[in-house]
C-alpha cells in the first residue's frame, strides 16, 4: 500500500522544514537529463539533485571530481526544464567552493541564474564557512554535503564508512550545528554510522538527507541509474534496486536488433 501523498504544489525549502517537524520522511532522487526528471518528477519524488555523481553515471569518469561548472549547468538545466513540483538542488562541483568566498559566490550565482534551479548543494564544513555563508546571505539556498564527501575522495582514499572514530564523529556534529547556525536549508550525510545520524537529526532542527546513513535520517536519495538497476557492477550494502532496468534494455535492444536483422521492423503498418 503506498503512503505517498499526492501534492500538486512546488516543493520548497521551507516545505521540506515542516516536513521534518511533522515526522514525514523526504524522497529524493539524482536525476541528469530532462526525460528522467520528469518521469520522476510525475510519481510525486520530493526533491531531485543534480548530482556531480553525473561525472561517472553520464559521463564515464572514475571520480566527480573532473566534472565542470558548464557541465554541471547543462545537466542542471534540463532537469529544470523537466520537472514542475520537485525541490531542483544542483551540486557546486569540485573546485567551485574552496576558500574564496567571492569566488564561490560568483559561481554559484552563475548555476542559479543559467539553469533556474531551487537551490545549490555544496561538499565542506567548517573549512568552508566564510564560502557557504557568502553564498547564503546573497539568498541563495545552500543544502550541505558531509560524512563521505565524493569529491575529497584524494585526502580520504577509499570510500569508508565515515565517522565511526569518536574525533571524526565529533567534527561531523560540530559541522551540522555550524551550518545550521549559518542558515543550511538541509544537510546532505553519506555513509556515517546510522547511530550517529539519529544523534544528529535530534540535534538539528533542519532536514538530513541519508545516503548509507540509516533510517533514522528525515530522508533519503538514491542515485538514479543504481536505484533502478541500471548499473549492474555497483552494489554497497546501502543500495536498494528498485528495477533491474539493465535487463529490460539490454532485452529490448536485443529484440530490436533481430527484428531488424530479420527485416520484421518496420513492418507495413509501421511504414508510410
Amino acid at each position: 500500500m503506498s503512503v505517498h501523498k499526492e501534492i500538486k504544489k512546488k516543493v520548497t525549502t521551507l516545505q521540506l522544514k515542516k516536513m521534518k517537524k511533522s515526522g514525514e520522511k523526504i524522497s529524493a532522487l539524482t536525476a541528469y537529463d530532462f526525460t528522467m526528471a520528469k518521469i520522476i518528477d510525475e510519481a510525486g519524488i520530493d526533491m531531485i539533485i543534480v548530482g556531480d555523481s553525473a561525472s561517472n553515471t553520464m559521463i564515464g569518469n572514475q571520480t566527480t571530481l573532473s566534472i565542470s561548472l558548464q557541465q554541471m549547468m547543462n545537466f542542471a538545466r534540463a532537469v529544470v526544464n523537466g520537472v514542475k513540483r520537485a525541490l531542483v538542488v544542483a551540486d557546486m562541483p569540485f573546485g567551485t567552493v574552496s576558500g574564496n568566498p567571492f569566488n564561490s559566490l560568483d559561481a554559484a550565482i552563475v548555476m542559479m541564474r543559467e539553469t533556474g534551479v531551487d537551490a545549490i548543494k555544496i561538499e565542506g564544513g567548517a573549512e568552508i564557512v566564510d564560502d557557504v555563508k557568502k553564498i547564503i546571505d546573497a539568498g541563495i539556498p545552500v543544502m550541505v554535503h558531509l560524512g563521505l564527501m565524493p569529491q575529497s575522495i584524494n585526502k580520504y582514499g577509499s570510500y569508508g564508512v565515515r565517522g565511526k572514530e569518536e574525533e571524526e564523529a565529533n567534527k561531523l556534529i560540530l559541522d551540522c550545528k555550524l551550518m545550521e547556525k549559518i542558515g543550511a536549508f538541509a544537510l546532505v550525510l553519506e555513509k556515517i554510522p546510522s547511530e550517529l545520524t539519529a544523534k544528529i537529526s535530534k540535534e538539528v532542527s533542519i532536514p538530513i538527507i541519508g545516503i548509507g546513513a540509516g533510517v533514522e535520517a528525515d530522508g533519503q536519495v538514491l542515485v538514479i541509474q543504481d536505484a533502478m538497476g541500471m548499473n549492474k557492477d555497483f552494489s554497497p550494502k546501502f543500495l536498494r534496486r528498485y528495477a533491474d532496468l539493465y535487463a529490460i534494455m539490454t532485452n529490448a535492444t536485443k529484440n530490436y536488433i533481430n527484428d531488424v536483422k530479420l527485416l520484421k521492423f518496420p513492418n507495413e503498418s509501421e511504414s508510410y
